[in-house]
């Protein structure tokens, strides 16, 4: 039993309160040697002896030996922000990329674009006002050419484009119409203003309303009312027959 006694004070190293923390790390590092060797009541007196957390560092410092006798070397690589990108060699390059920022070209287009001004129809008309002359020559052009050519596929292709012209006239003739319609309203309404009186903008659907008015007083002197009323009630009619119901045979 004095083996015992020896071996318990040997493990646990000077008491606490001694000299200094040298000596305890050496009472420590040599009572590791003692600690596998011992009995469960030897442990629990050493325990006792040394405290809770000293008798932890004994334990551990013995099975920490056992388990690994290779040194822990830190790793090597550390990570720099500066340090060039590092691609993953599983992830394919692709073909097409950008090494070098070249600057693209981008075309501009006028309509759309805020530098080449607002539109305004009637300074529109009145800068381009020498295209109606070029379009009426070019109308004579080609209906000179259809008199030539009374059959085969360039007559049709003929005739079509000389269709198209003339919906185009008939469409720039009403866009002009409609333009001298609201410049009338417009000089209206400056009138009434100077009078002192409260200027009364038109909606839309009034707007849309003297502009059928206009075109049909536009039709009656022309004397072509009763044909445009006769093709308007045929296709009213048509739409009206694709409502009603299949006659049961």
């Amino acid at each position: 039993m004095p083996r015992d006694r020896v071996s318990v004070a040997a493990a646990a190293g000077p008491p606490r309160g001694g000299r200094g923390g040298g000596e305890d790390a050496g009472g420590l590092r040599k009572g590791e040697g003692y600690t596998s060797n011992m009995s469960f009541e030897e442990l629990l007196e050493l325990q006792s002896q040394v405290g809770t957390e000293t008798y932890k560092q004994l334990a551990t410092g013995n099975s920490s030996k056992k388990q690994g006798s290779r040194p822990r070397v830190q790793n090597a690589c550390v990570a720099d922000k500066h340090r060039p990108l590092e691609m993953s060699a599983k992830v394919r390059v692709p073909f097409l990329r950008q090494v070098v920022p070249i600057s693209k070209k981008v075309a501009r287009d006028p309509r759309f674009d805020d530098l080449s001004g607002e539109y305004n129809p009637e300074v529109f008309d009145k800068t381009y006002e020498f295209l109606n002359d070029i379009r009426a020559k070019e109308k004579e052009l080609v209906k000179k050419q259809l008199k030539k050519h009374r059959s085969g596929q360039e007559q049709e292709k003929l005739q079509q484009l000389l269709q198209r012209m003339e919906q185009q006239e008939r469409a720039q003739q009403e866009r002009k119409r409609q333009q001298e319609l609201r410049l009338a309203l417009k000089q209206e309404q400056r009138a009434r203003a100077q009078q002192g009186q409260r200027p009364y903008f038109l909606k839309k659907s009034e707007q849309r309303q003297l502009v059928l008015a206009e075109k049909f007083k536009e039709l009656k002197r022309s004397k072509k009312l009763e044909s445009f009323l006769s093709r308007k009630r045929r296709r009213n009619a048509g739409k009206d027959r694709r409502h009603l119901p299949l006659s049961k045979e």
